[in-house]
């Protein structure tokens, strides 16, 4: 099957869940999904029967309102079963609008607050360096939440540290131009001691190449130009979608361009 319609699929997925539910954030998740599966295909070490192994890499969703996007991808590899993606954020269920590393296989922490993950990814990726470990850890964030101090407080740590099994990748949607914008974000990153490259974060040839450049002793930033939305072109760019719910007529018409 081919890339495109994969992701299509995944996202129909997310739109099914978040309908069934109530719960919404579907452009925010798609923004991002592209990129997660990326991710857990072709480049993180798993283990879907073992959750903890040590050997694992860890991915860090720190936009915990995508979380959907997650359990979509984490579903598709083995993590979570068809009963579990049905409950998604009804009552009983592990699967909340934000993922809760106590009870969601494969979520490494619990993140919705922004500026919280990132700061963890930070904490796991100095704690495999000083036990002299392999591991990598990779944190998506999204580019509103970089007007979190969190996030340059831990880019200067990670920098300090020099934290290069840590790949910090931005969902670079246009969120944050709506109120604080962020650029120039890369030169921002730079000048914090990051390695930097930009993307089409909806392109895999362009994952592929950022994702395979060699490790230096630097942590690396990916900023991932994004479209908020991706993939249904009434839902793409920012407006009332960004936490509504399809009603019946809607859910249909996001299905046939998803078809």
């Amino acid at each position: 099957m081919d890339q495109n319609r994969l992701n299509r699929e995944l996202r129909r997925k997310i739109v099914e869940m978040i309908y069934r539910s109530k719960e919404g954030h579907i452009p925010s998740s798609f923004s991002i999904v592209d990129i997660i599966q990326y991710l857990y295909a072709h480049v993180l070490r798993f283990d879907p029967k073992r959750p903890k192994w040590d050997e694992r890499d860890y991915f860090i969703l720190s936009k915990g309102h995508g979380g959907a996007a997650l359990y979509v991808v984490l579903h598709k590899f083995g993590f979570l079963t068809d009963a579990e993606m049905l409950s998604y954020s009804l009552k009983g269920s592990i699967l909340g609008g934000h993922p809760d590393a106590t009870k969601v296989p494969g979520a490494e922490a619990s993140t919705g607050s922004l500026g919280h993950g990132f700061p963890t990814s930070a904490g796991v990726a100095l704690g495999l360096k000083i036990q002299g470990k392999p591991n990598r850890v990779y944190a998506l964030l999204g580019d509103g939440e970089c007007n979190e101090g969190t996030i340059w407080e831990t880019a200067l740590v990670a920098s300090k540290q020099s934290l290069g099994n840590l790949t910090a990748i931005i969902d670079f949607n246009g969120s944050a131009a709506q109120i604080l914008p962020v650029d120039p974000l890369a030169d921002k990153w730079r000048s914090f001691g990051w390695d930097v490259q930009e993307i089409d974060g909806h392109s895999e040839e362009e994952m592929k190449a950022a994702f395979a450049t060699p490790i230096t002793g630097k942590p690396k930033a990916i900023i991932a130009h994004t479209i908020k939305g991706k993939g249904v072109s009434f839902i793409e760019g920012h407006g009332k979608w960004h936490h509504k719910i399809p009603n019946t007529e809607e859910l249909d018409l996001i299905f046939k361009e998803l078809a």
